[in-house]
């Protein structure tokens, strides 16, 4: 065996210990081997550098701890998701639009009405997403009900119809997929044996030759083992248990009245709104005419604040007390955003901009004022066949064959648009929830900052450990207002397809802003802990609000009548009829009769029962699997202690 491993060795360095041209090649191809693998070395640096943001999270991880870096991680997933869900409505509904259909001012649909034309460029009416903006591409009434449009015959309709059914079905897609990846990632749990030995030893990278990497990587060092004491403080302290559970459920007890108040106070604004509604939104000013937007914004604002002085009550794990702390205001947000579609549907119901002079005739009738779109677009289309009447002085002619009169589309009379009105309603909030976002970090963080860091020096007590002191990243705040603005992108996009672009520009910003905020207006937690499972757990509240920002949409598109006038579903009674009626134009009939079959409720309800219990078998059989590497993990600790 000696032989054979001299023989080995005389082989592998041969060129080495040779002369000549072998000791040559044998210079050559180590000088080659460290060249490749230095560029291997530099290609991964490359790859990472390449990845939008990667640098700036790593910085903010190393300072602040894994906690406030998943937060940043989980905004550029977010981002990644709204730049697919951007091309798709842009490149496929948008641009079609723009290129292919009728111009702006050849049909009443998609021109400005007379009596809006002189307000329809001022400022104000834009930032209201009214006037020009109102009856452009960014709104669901400006597009046609044309089968086809333009040389390509591109189905408007149709693709109107999938992009907003596909968007919801990637979503929920890449939603579940990233939840798998990361349950996978995690594996069975963490290995704490030896923790600070290891960390002591093994942290540092000796291939670190940048004095401000070198910075960053102590820095991130330091961290860790914050946040591993935590750890080991956490799982080693005794508490007074009865009195633990009495400031618990107080803690419980106070933010129920906080949402209770939360939702009377948005029940009585959005009442007094639709007062305004009644009255007329031009006899108000531009706080009543925004009062729930911005009430839900400030809501959004400072309730968060306040369950955070609630949670210190609870002494639980920085952890734990996070989760409640989403919780909570995830059922903030819930009950807010529901809050707002209700009286959306309840605005729609009413018409009461358009049909106030009908609503009084009816009540002096004694008749009920809660009229039912139907009947509402019979009134609107009765209107519009007296108004063709006085054309003609009055009468309407038999004889089909007479010239029409050329009307300028501006003065033709239309109905509501509810559709518009929805979207122009989830456009406004995003955007005012976009301002209070920057509003926020502008004075409550960097001011409150200048003021701390130039004011310290001549006041009275210490500002920086006193109060106000620097703020600390609220990371439950941040995640919940990305979550629910997400849901109102979804909730939103099918009514108004310029809502995943505002979105994108929104997030592109955030992360800019927030990342510098961070670095210069925040200071770390004071007990930093590591963000286990974070990233699954904000997945599964997305997918949560997925669910709940779908209902809506499935609900107008079976249930809700179109507008008969404006977007590319009018002139059918439901939205979901542009499947059928491609069906029948553009496919064979046994085709047809194929979708039909499937469709059917009677297969449809096993199929979703059959996947229902598929799930349950593969999250058991997950969950038994999971418990099998514990025990393993336990057995092979317990021979290596031996």
């Amino acid at each position: 065996s000696c032989y054979r491993e001299a023989q080995l060795f005389v082989e592998k360095f041969e060129g080495a210990l040779g002369k000549g041209k072998g000791k040559k090649f044998y210079a050559y191809k180590v000088m080659m081997t460290k060249k490749w693998m230095k560029f291997q070395r530099d290609f991964e640096n490359f790859k990472t550098a390449c990845i939008p943001w990667e640098m700036k999270i790593k910085e903010i991880e190393s300072h602040f701890g894994s906690s406030v870096a998943s937060y940043f991680i989980f905004l550029r997933w977010m981002y990644g998701i709204n730049m697919i869900l951007f091309g798709l409505t842009f490149g496929l509904v948008m641009v079609p639009e723009a290129l292919m259909g009728k111009p702006y001012g050849s049909l009443p649909r998609k021109t400005v009405p007379r009596a809006e034309e002189a307000t329809a460029m001022n400022f104000a009416t834009l930032w209201d997403f009214s006037g020009f903006a109102q009856y452009s591409v960014l709104f669901y009434g400006y597009y046609n009900n044309q089968r086809t449009i333009g040389w390509l015959k591109f189905r408007m309709p149709l693709s109107y119809f999938l992009v907003g059914v596909g968007t919801i079905g990637y979503s929920f897609m890449i939603v579940i997929r990233t939840m798998a990846r990361n349950a996978n990632e995690e594996g069975g749990g963490d290995d704490t044996s030896f923790n600070f030995s290891w960390k002591m030893f093994t942290s540092w990278d000796y291939l670190i030759g940048n004095p401000e990497t070198a910075d960053n990587k102590f820095a991130s060092i330091t961290t860790s083992f914050k946040e591993a004491i935590v750890e080991e403080q956490e799982s080693r302290k005794e508490e007074n248990i009865h009195l633990t559970r009495f400031l618990r459920v107080l803690a419980n007890f106070l933010a129920l009245c906080t949402l209770a108040g939360s939702g009377y106070l948005i029940f009585f604004v959005v009442r007094r709104s639709q007062k305004f509604a009644l009255e007329g939104l031009e006899n108000y000013g531009w706080w009543e005419r925004n009062e729930v937007n911005m009430v839900m914004s400030l809501l959004g604002m400072f309730c968060p604040t306040l369950f955070d002085v609630i949670s210190s009550l609870e002494n639980y794990h920085p952890r734990i007390a996070l989760r409640w702390q989403l919780g909570r205001i995830f059922a903030l947000f819930l009950g807010n955003l529901y809050t707002f579609i209700i009286a959306l549907m309840d605005e729609i119901n009413l018409k009461a901009r358009y049909l106030l002079p009908f609503i009084i005739f009816n009540m002096q009738l004694g008749k009920d004022e809660d009229f039912q779109q139907l009947e509402e677009e019979k009134i609107v289309k009765y209107n519009m066949t007296i108004w063709e009447a006085s054309l003609y002085n009055g009468t309407i002619p038999e004889n089909s064959t007479a010239p029409p009169i050329q009307v300028d589309p501006a003065d033709v009379p239309r109905g509501p648009c509810w559709e518009t009105m929805v979207g122009q309603e989830f456009v406004r909030l995003t955007v005012s929830d976009t301002m209070t976002t920057y509003i926020t970090i502008l004075i409550g963080d960097f001011l409150r900052a200048v003021f701390v860091r130039f004011f310290n020096y001549c006041w009275c007590w210490d500002l920086e450990y006193g109060f106000p002191s620097y703020s600390e990243f609220d990371i439950s705040g941040n995640v919940l207002g990305l979550i629910f603005n997400q849901g109102m992108i979804w909730m939103g996009s099918f009514y108004a397809p310029c809502l995943p672009a505002i979105n994108v520009f929104r997030l592109h910003t955030s992360m800019y802003l927030q990342c510098w905020a961070v670095m210069c207006c925040n200071v770390p937690q004071e007990r930093v802990f590591k963000a286990s499972r974070s990233n699954n757990f904000y997945m599964a509240m997305l997918l949560f609000i997925l669910f709940l920002s779908t209902l809506p949409a499935v609900y107008t598109i079976v249930s809700i009548p179109p507008s008969f006038d404006c977007g590319p579903f009018s002139g059918k009674t439901r939205m979901f009829e542009v499947i059928s009626e491609t069906l029948e134009h553009d496919f064979p009939s046994w085709f047809g009769k194929v979708f039909g079959y499937a469709s059917n409720p009677g297969l449809i309800l096993p199929f979703i029962l059959l996947m229902v219990l598929s799930i349950y078998y593969l999250n058991a059989t997950s969950k038994s699997y999971k418990e099998a590497n514990l025990e393993l993990k336990k057995k092979l600790q317990s021979v290596r202690n031996r």
